[in-house]
């Protein structure tokens, strides 16, 4: 595929004038709606419920509590948990019900579904449930949840410890930290942010009892994925679920989860036997969806005295909040810290230990980076401090320690294999890009304007794609189509463009002649999973490819048929069959439209691939200015260089890139999730509380693909969803720290507001006075 094919998203048309098909567009004939009434408080036990009175008032068809949901006898829903901890342990995933029962854990936890004739019926009978709770010490740190003494979240975990992980090498480390001329820490807090898709969580069932099948209407990033879930929820079969999903408002890994009201929604369909709609509010999505981040890191780097490290040790205390979501055990101990614990570095010796504890907080997940920038955060903070310490120039630092081209691929002390890379060639091109040099110049001219000017560098290795089998099917369809079956359900990422895009170029037909069926309630069965982690492209793109490839080679026997030659003699190019030394030939699509007189045209494949991770890596540059006046900071540049791998649509990837670089923005400028620590209540669950940002925060960015193949998978993709949000925490941290060194301002959690800013250098004027 080349950039001149591209003419604009396919999806483009049928998104902007209002065609798109998303959760609350799904409607069913005599459907009824369903209203949550929630915690108000953030722990407490149940002592009464009364619904009598909700369930008389007219219109209420049925009221649903915990215990409604505990007598259905299904499971709580699945948590990813393969992995080992210390000694041998396993995490502690307590059962988590579709409504609280016995008792609530958080502010916004489900207690009661309402199921009415319209929304305003149900939020009627919700005022009329009376509710008696008897309040329990609350607890909103992670700090305060593993204390000692501290009160249980849930009965079975005494000491509120989900987890205790460890990876690397403890003794391995000892030589490097006694033998080390300097020992650099840092503790960092990486604060809880809501990943706030566009189109609220909402869900809307229908349950046919004549066949025992759930039809389920969610934004989902994978509908394999939660059909796998809801199998192992309530034992029925995978088949038992048709999931629709046709557009989705964003995913952001927030959208990976079976959410416990979608479980009381089902079953509330199930018991009135009517289509149960429920569409939830933004206030709903801030305090129940599952947030991200969440994280206090500590980081330990032994440095020699000609500045090469030595040994790395790390610590992670995780706020799970109240239950384990799917993804948030995974995400902060084996998937990113793990797999990418030394980033670019060559770091010989290193052990790391993660604490993930339960709070009395909405639960956390995967969320754009999912774990990722904290590990960038962390090493990216260590190696400045390392500079000071040792008095070696942070850049030269860089280039005594980062990882060799040659090197590759590359086992690292914790048992992930670097792909491929070349980071020198990473950090050459961003220094250069940003004009490092002068930025000395660019600082004493900001300093005769009153402002504050700083420069951060951040380099940084991910994870991307893995995840065991693919699997898909590319179908011919009887009006001479193909349809491509996939589990690739996008969100925003242009599946609908680039895929047809990719399995046209190898076939040689015309795109608009190809259509990908993603999320389509009959579909194949297929293998695989979802769209998340940066994979999309790795995986789903790469089992297509493999798919295109099998039909052409399918395509050399039809052709053979068709021309009446032997299969030997036939060579395929540019869409065409050809006979060599003839001027026999025929088209690609004239074989995909000839009839052949077979139930299953001879060209529709089926194949499944098995996957690998990549690692897609960068160098970014940030450079801020700060009013000292105001604290406001602004972003005067941005240069990112970034090794995606083979490129294979250039506007997509920059979109994506773009788009992760707002979100890492929106972290360290002004995104919490902020809780009152003595009641749980969430301060910060509107956009009038919360920040978000704007057009007007996106700098002036340089995008320079710095692109090394990777080996792993037919398409040489690496990932690209999730880079933008991995290098924008550190290199904006680290940016507006080293603004902030005229002023005495050496330390400074996110997120980076004007407020925080402003007091930060007058608290260190007072002090120095």
């Amino acid at each position: 595929m080349s950039d001149h094919k591209f003419r604009g998203r396919r999806e483009d048309l049928r998104l902007l004038t209002g065609q798109g098909r998303y959760t609350a567009d799904h409607g069913y004939e005599g459907q009824v709606a369903g209203y949550f009434l929630r915690a108000d408080r953030a722990h407490a036990k149940i002592s009464r419920i009364d619904t009598a009175a909700a369930r008389k008032l007219p219109g209420v068809l049925d009221v649903l509590t915990g215990a409604d949901l505990v007598a259905a006898d299904w499971k709580g829903p699945p948590v990813m948990s393969f992995f080992k901890g210390v000694g041998g342990s396993s995490l502690r995933v307590p059962f988590r019900s579709g409504l609280a029962h016995e008792r609530v854990r958080y502010v916004g936890e489900p207690v009661a579904l309402i199921v009415a004739q319209s929304e305003y019926i149900a939020q009627d009978a919700a005022e009329l449930i009376e509710i008696e709770y008897q309040d329990l010490p609350v607890l909103v740190t992670a700090h305060d949840a593993a204390a000692n003494g501290a009160v249980r979240v849930h009965d079975e975990v005494p000491d509120n410890l989900a987890f205790d992980y460890e990876y690397g090498n403890r003794e391995s480390t000892e030589p490097g930290f006694t033998q080390a001329a300097h020992v650099v820490r840092v503790e960092l807090h990486a604060q809880r942010i809501s990943g706030n898709p566009m189109e609220p969580k909402s869900c809307t069932a229908l349950y046919d009892a004549a066949v025992d099948v759930f039809e389920v209407c969610i934004p989902t990033q994978g509908t394999g994925d939660l059909k796998a879930a809801l199998s192992q929820i309530t034992g029925l079969p995978p088949e038992k679920f048709r999931i629709r999903s046709a557009d989705v408002g964003g995913g952001f890994g927030v959208r990976n989860e079976i959410y416990p009201e979608f479980l009381a929604v089902m079953l509330a369909a199930k018991r009135t036997g009517k289509p149960v709609k429920w569409l939830g509010t933004r206030s709903e999505t801030m305090s129940g969806d599952h947030h991200g981040r969440g994280a206090d890191l500590i980081g330990e780097l032994a440095v020699d005295s000609k500045g090469q490290f030595l040994a790395l040790r790390v610590q992670w205390l995780v706020n799970l909040g109240a239950f384990c979501s799917n993804a948030g055990p995974l995400i902060n101990t084996v998937a990113a810290p793990t797999s990418s614990a030394i980033s670019l570095y060559n770091v010989p010796a290193l052990h790391g230990r993660h604490r993930l504890v339960f709070t009395n907080t909405t639960p956390t997940t995967a969320y754009r980076g999912a774990g990722r920038p904290n590990v960038a955060y962390l090493w990216e903070r260590l190696v400045e401090e390392a500079a000071v310490a040792t008095g070696i120039n942070a850049v030269t630092l860089r280039r005594r320690n980062v990882l060799k081209k040659n090197a590759f691929p590359l086992k690292t002390p914790t048992g992930s294999t670097y792909d491929s890379g070349d980071p020198a060639r990473l950090l050459d091109t961003a220094l250069k890009a940003s004009d490092w040099d002068g930025f000395a110049k660019r600082r004493r001219a900001a300093k005769r304007e009153g402002k504050l000017r700083g420069i951060g560098l951040a380099l940084f290795l991910e994870p991307s794609g893995g995840m065991g089998k693919e699997q898909v099917e590319l179908r011919v369809e009887p009006d001479g189509r193909l349809s491509m079956f996939s589990l690739a359900g996008p969100s925003g990422q242009g599946h609908e463009t680039v895929y047809p895009a990719l399995v046209a170029d190898i076939l040689g037909v015309s795109e608009d002649k190809i259509d990908l069926r993603y999320n389509d309630v009959n579909t194949p069965k297929l293998i695989g999973t979802g769209t998340f982690g940066s994979r999309s492209l790795i995986c789903h793109g790469a089992a297509l490819t493999k798919g295109a490839r099998e039909i052409v080679e399918k395509g050399k026997a039809l052709a053979a048929r068709h021309l009446e030659v032997a299969a030997d003699d036939v060579t395929f190019a540019d869409g065409q069959y050809r006979v060599a030394g003839t001027d026999l030939s025929v088209s690609m699509q004239a074989l995909i439209e000839k009839r052949w007189g077979e139930a299953t045209h001879p060209l529709t494949t089926n194949v499944t691939l098995d996957l690998a991770n990549a690692f897609p890596s960068g160098a970014h540059v940030a450079e801020v200015e700060i009013d000292p006046q105001t604290g406001a900071a602004q972003i005067v540049n941005y240069v990112a260089a970034d090794d995606c791998g083979t490129i294979y649509n250039h506007k997509l990837v920059e979109g994506q890139l773009h788009g992760g670089l707002m979100q890492g923005i929106g972290q360290v400028f002004g995104e919490h999730i902020a809780y009152d620590p003595d009641t749980g209540q969430l301060l910060s669950g509107t956009f009038m509380d919360y920040f978000m940002p704007r057009a007007e925060n996106l700098p002036p960015i340089n995008l320079i693909d710095c692109g090394v193949p990777s080996p792993v998978n037919p398409l040489g993709a690496k990932g690209a969803g999730e880079a933008g949000a991995t290098g924008a925490v550190p290199a904006l941290a680290n940016a507006v720290l080293d603004a902030l060194k005229p002023v005495n301002v050496a330390k400074l959690e996110m997120p980076y507001t004007s407020h925080q800013i402003w007091r930060a250098i007058h608290q260190s004027a007072a002090s120095s006075g």
